[in-house]
């Protein structure tokens, strides 16, 4: 199963290929994607991403984890959440979102068993 390309990105709008919804932050997996609901684990600009915003992404056997800190590097990613991913023997890679994008849709297009998430404002 292959990782789904994001078709564009904007300011607060992210479209993933082969779904019909557009979301405003996203997670993408091979054979799937959702909208990156922070309400959900209590995430906020500070102190960031935490490891449960992750954990269904890691669960999907993924063997790189591409995150997107916002179109401003808002969203912070503390040393922790980047050691716990790692702790699950994923490589992490941190961008500001439009280069996050970018490098996932190269591995992906390479056929890496990739997942994201993405901020797509701040």
């Amino acid at each position: 199963m292959s990782s789904p390309e994001i078709a564009s990105l904007s300011w607060g709008h992210m479209k993933v290929k082969g779904c019909a919804s557009s979301y405003k932050d996203c997670k993408v997996w091979p054979g799937g994607s959702r909208a990156w609901d922070w309400r959900e684990t209590g995430t906020d600009h500070y102190p960031g991403v935490q490891p449960a915003d992750l954990e269904e992404i890691l669960k999907k056997g993924v063997d790189i984890l591409v995150i997107g800190r916002g179109m401003s590097e808002a969203l912070q990613v503390p040393s922790s959440t980047l050691d716990y991913v790692r702790q699950q023997g994923v490589n992490v890679k941190v961008f500001q979102t439009e280069k996050a994008v970018r490098e996932y849709n190269t591995l992906a297009g390479q056929g890496a068993k990739v997942g994201g998430v993405f901020h797509s404002t701040c």
